[in-house]
């Protein structure tokens, strides 16, 4: 695969003559976006392996090239989508996944303008969507690209243009695309959340709520017939009116005043968000009261303290890390199912019944999703470390496992038919 610095020099070329893959978007296989395709870390996919071999599943192949930072992979048909920073720019990328991660197209946002405070490079894992991938730079640029050949469609800065106040380490939100909107989150006083046209970048709202934007990013819920964005910002949790951005209700608890970014989760009328730093989680329940909402605090824990590796509600039961300890909590009380130190701290998702454990160390583990025991069904650690934290989240798409780390990209065979 060519680097990306290498594209800088081959980009107009490549962007007049290639013939890229046509991606496809939708499709249960796909993991299109932050957390996949419906925000909740689940995979809908079956036909796994129930179990991993001593050094853990197949690794097909490795790409490298993908520049510094922390963005998570998204998968669309036969393309993989990711940012990074190399030659002092940057990229949003994609790569052909049937060819090893072969590079499609390289298209630079600009010069970097963020060093992420000891923490280079960007976070924003890009959404894909109606032939198109919004995604977010580190500094605040907001941008629409062609998926087909990464043509720039149209860009924004949150921050000159909206006033945009954010965290320390800067931009990290993956934005929500949903119906004809892209959503997303500048923070302070003018546009703490932000609704803009998908199809041409023109705001339709801006919810001036007050709050910072931290690291997290937003949800959709519909609770009695009426649908809203939740977003964890640095002062709290906060819920919008999905037609107009109106303010609808907030739930401080969870927010710690150092970093915030793991997404929040939703179940029945229920919101459950959590942070690190010694803080933990609450959950809420919400009920409606005329045109606004009551978030009322059901249980706060100090059992699940989510830094940045995100939790998953299965089966009602929710999994993540509780710093450094494994935990399964039941989601309408609170109570600890069971803990366990075996996966690392780091991010989970979940595929065909089963936990994919992502230690920030390199480890990566295979729990089965049961609030009986952590069941430990496969652990490897990964290969080419690059020295850094592995905080970038496992994806599962069709029957493959793809983890980043900084400029390499590795995909494994966890369906066990061994195709590339």
């Amino acid at each position: 695969m060519k680097s990306l610095p290498l594209a800088l020099a081959l980009l107009c070329l490549t962007l007049v003559s290639a013939k890229p893959v046509k991606p496809r978007t939708g499709t249960a296989a796909d993991w299109p976006a932050w957390r996949g395709a419906d925000r909740t870390g689940i995979s809908h996919e079956t036909g796994l392996m129930t179990f991993w071999p001593e050094g853990g599943p197949k690794l097909l192949w490795k790409c490298s090239g993908l520049g510094e930072g922390y963005s998570t992979p998204s998968v669309a048909g036969k393309l993989i989508y990711g940012m990074g920073n190399a030659n002092g720019q940057e990229w949003v990328f994609a790569l052909d996944r049937t060819q090893s991660g072969k590079q499609v197209w390289a298209t630079p946002l600009g010069s970097v303008r963020h060093d992420g405070q000891g923490y280079a490079g960007p976070r924003s894992t890009p959404t894909v969507d109606g032939g198109r991938v919004y995604t977010l730079g580190l500094a605040g640029d907001l941008v629409a690209v062609d998926a087909k050949n990464g043509n720039m469609i149209w860009r924004h800065d949150l921050k000159g243009e909206f006033g945009g106040s954010v965290g320390g380490w800067g931009y990290s939100e993956s934005v929500l695309v949903d119906g004809p909107w892209v959503v997303c989150t500048p923070g302070g006083a003018q546009a703490t959340m932000l609704a803009l046209k998908k199809d041409d970048g023109t705001p339709v709202w801006q919810a001036k709520v007050g709050d910072v934007a931290d690291y997290s990013s937003i949800i959709k819920i519909e609770v009695d017939g009426v649908k809203q964005y939740v977003q964890l910002t640095r002062q709290g949790v906060i819920g919008v009116n999905a037609a107009n951005g109106e303010f609808l209700w907030r739930y401080d608890a969870p927010a710690n005043g150092t970093a915030n970014a793991s997404t929040p989760v939703f179940g029945g009328a229920d919101v459950f968000a959590a942070s690190g730093y010694g803080n933990g989680g609450g959950l809420v329940h919400l009920t409606r009261s005329g045109n606004q909402f009551e978030a009322k605090e059901v249980y706060f824990t100090k059992k699940m303290k989510s830094q940045h590796g995100g939790m998953v509600l299965v089966d009602g039961y929710l999994y993540g890390s509780d710093d450094a300890v494994f935990t399964c909590l039941e989601f309408k009380t609170g109570e600890v199912q069971w803990t366990d130190r075996l996966p690392q701290k780091g991010s989970v998702v979940c595929a065909d019944g089963m936990l994919f454990c992502r230690g920030e160390g390199g480890k990566v583990s295979l729990v089965r999703a049961t609030p009986e025991k952590c069941e430990l069904l496969g652990q490897f650690d990964e290969p080419e470390r690059s020295g850094k934290a592995t905080w970038p989240y496992p994806v599962v798409a069709d029957g493959r496992l793809y983890l980043r780390d900084q400029d390499n990209l590795f995909c494994y065979d966890v369906r066990g038919d061994g195709k590339p």
